[in-house]
């Protein structure tokens, strides 16, 4: 009997391990409630089966009408949880909706490149429901281009928050008085990038309109709003925009029992209240689960490597030069600290041509990986990372060098490795790093680059039950000198010494060197990355500290021979306008003592008059006498001291004619 129960319990483990590999469940969307027509379409169109577990645990409630909060791990589908229940009940409505209704549904996001995402997904979505109008506004667009198609009307719109209140101010034809959802997809980072104050602008005006009273009554149009706010990671952040925008929600993924409705006479601060408390204390609900843990999907294999600051870029670049071999067929995305450091990488892997095998000659036709590079920052125009973001997701084998602005919901398809060059600011940027791979059942691996003076960084991940394993660092050449066939070295310490490694640190040198804007490139690159060094927030500033740092190193990991000065521009212009201002002062102190008329300079009680041609044969003492006042205020000067310019024996000779020369006497 007891083993029957072993082999029982034995197969059971198997099939939660099972469920847990597989995101899909064992129904169809038409289950879930969804209408025939738009689950046909999603499945011969899109691609959609078969829903996953957060769209079977979460459509239900959404298409009851509830506000809902969900968090789950990264790549689980969350777009189409809000996205079908919104297309549904619009094509459901007995009175065929008219883009000049306006806006029924709003859907809010952190970055432009998500916006996009959103916004094609919806397309797809209402493909044969031509009378529902998807639209998009973001930052970096044509405002009246954006006016125009609002004027127009959008039944669903997807917007970043900043522009979105930006129409909402000033476009007076934008039309949300039926407006029935507002969605916030990746609310933590909506908060992170700032955008507090604008949800809570946005929120009071559209109440203002609707004349919402409070949240869950119909208002005079008989008009009942539904929130949904959705996030991989659940934090403090989090909890007050749930607090602020969220009533009696729905909480999906986690493992208590969702909450009892709320009585209607029941005041918006003391629900507000409730909610607040309720996810506050989530961690005593849900049997022991600590709130700040994070779901990470078991089928991503999450390593990191201790590099040597000074090994750190050619390091990188045999990661890359492995993982991206002719025949991997792999997509790669690195994540790095600034939008110099990206600047300077891509320039480096677009330009620089080595061959690691010593058989091949160091040609001009052979770079470091196979497939394209692109880049993807902040400080690129819109038309840029549009065409970016489009072009990456259609290559097969690819490398994407980008900062955090594609950390967050981008569903890049077929990303096969994450590599973190720089490690993220907090535990919740690692979390939405690596889920750009291992979405939806795939497999995919995430490698972590640490200095050895950062290694206590993994015990901040612990705290959120993220464990990563160790691969050696001299693990990694030793693959690659196996590969080229060359001498393996026997001292780890003096890796650099081992030709194959002292010749890529050369070559990366002199290339550097011999190209002017190379090496402004990385000289920015060198400055900002020990600024965003010291940017650190909380518990990791114990942990980045620059003065750990040898600056020296660090300047090689950027190619540089010598340390670059950490002045940079910033300083460069702090000095520019002292000068400026400095040059201002000293003008307006000439000026003036040139409004005194030179021909007298008397003390008090002195009326006489020198010409030029008696002061040339005057003692020097007398004339130090005669012009003690002057010299004595600039003597008491703090900031500018004695200007040699202004000193008595600087005088001008006035003739009868008004004209003036300035003569300097020996």
């Amino acid at each position: 009997m007891n083993r029957k129960r072993r082999r029982a319990a034995a197969a059971e483990e198997e099939l939660e391990a099972q469920r847990q590999q597989t995101p899909f469940v064992h129904c169809s969307f038409q289950d879930l409630g969804l209408c025939e027509t738009l689950c046909t379409h999603m499945r011969e169109r899109m691609g959609f089966s078969a829903p996953t577990h957060i769209q079977q645990a979460a459509i239900p409630s959404i298409l009851s009408n509830r506000d809902v909060l969900v968090n789950a791990e990264t790549g689980t589908g969350k777009t189409v949880v809000y996205l079908a229940p919104i297309v549904h009940k619009l094509q459901a409505k007995l009175k065929k909706i008219s883009r000049t209704d306006g806006t029924y549904a709003l859907v809010l996001v952190p970055t432009r490149e998500l916006c996009l995402q959103v916004y094609e997904v919806v397309k797809q979505l209402v493909h044969r429901f031509q009378w529902l109008v998807p639209g998009h506004v973001m930052g970096g667009e044509s405002r009246m281009k954006e006016k125009a198609r609002l004027r127009k009307g959008i039944t669903i719109l997807v917007a970043t928050p900043g522009r979105l209140l930006d129409h909402l101010q000033n476009t007076s034809s934008f039309c949300y008085k039926n407006l029935q959802w507002i969605v916030f997809d990746e609310a933590d980072r909506l908060l992170d990038l700032g955008f507090g104050k604008d949800i809570k602008s946005i929120l009071l005006f559209v109440d203002s309109l609707q004349h919402v009273s409070s949240k869950n009554q119909s208002n005079s149009r008989g008009i009942v709003r539904q929130h949904l706010l959705l996030s991989a990671t659940l934090g403090d952040e989090v909890m007050e925009l749930a607090s602020l925008s969220l009533q009696n929600p729905a909480r999906i993924g986690f493992s208590e029992p969702l909450q009892h409705e709320e009585e209607p006479s029941a005041s918006a601060s003391s629900r507000v209240e409730k909610i607040s408390a309720n996810l506050n204390d989530s961690s005593k609900c849900n049997a022991g689960r600590n709130p700040l843990e994070y779901s990470m999907p078991v089928q991503l294999a999450q390593n990191f490597v201790l590099v040597p600051c000074n090994l750190r870029l050619v390091t990188l670049l045999v990661v890359l030069h492995t993982w991206l071999d002719r025949s991997s067929g792999h997509k790669v995305v690195v994540f790095l600290s600034t939008c110099d450091s990206v600047d300077f990488h891509y320039a480096l892997l677009t330009d620089f041509f080595w061959s690691f095998s010593p058989r091949e000659e160091q040609g001009h036709d052979r770079g470091l990986i196979n497939g394209k590079c692109f880049r993807l920052h902040g400080n690129m125009s819109q038309q840029e990372r549009t065409e970016t973001f489009l072009e990456f997701n259609k290559e097969n084998s690819a490398l994407l060098l980008c900062t955090d602005v594609a950390a967050r919901g981008l569903d890049i398809p077929k990303v096969t490795h994450i590599l973190q060059y720089d490690p993220p600011g907090d535990a919740n940027a690692y979390v939405h790093r690596v889920g750009r791979t291992a979405r939806l059942g795939q497999k995919g691996e995430a490698l972590l680059f640490l200095q050895p003076c950062e290694r206590d960084y993994l015990t901040e991940l612990h705290k959120h039950s993220v464990i990563l394993q160790e691969v050696s660092f001299r693990g990694m050449w030793a693959k690659l000198f196996r590969k080229i066939k060359v001498n393996t070295a026997t001292d780890c310490d003096l890796l650099e010494t081992h030709p194959t490694v002292s010749n890529l640190l050369k070559s990366l040198e002199s290339f550097i060197s011999k190209q002017a804007s190379m090496k402004e490139i990385a000289a920015d690159a060198f400055r900002s990355y020990v600024r965003a060094y010291t940017a650190h927030k909380g518990d990791l500033r114990a942990i980045f500290q620059v003065k750990k740092l040898h600056l020296g190193h660090v300047a090689k990991s950027f190619g540089l021979a010598d340390r670059p000065s950490l002045l940079g521009k910033s300083l460069t212009k702090k000095r520019s306008r002292e000068a400026k201002a400095k040059a201002k002062h000293f003008k307006r102190a000439k000026k003036q003592q040139q409004s005194l008329k030179p021909a007298r300079m008397a003390d008090d009680g002195d009326n006489l008059s020198h010409s030029f041609a008696e002061m040339c044969f005057m003692p020097i003492s007398d004339i130090y006498s005669r012009r003690t006042n002057l010299f004595s205020v600039k003597m008491a000067s703090p900031t500018v001291g004695i200007d040699l310019e202004l000193c008595p024996w600087d005088y001008r000779q006035v003739d009868d004619t008004g004209s003036a020369d300035t003569t300097t006497l020996g």
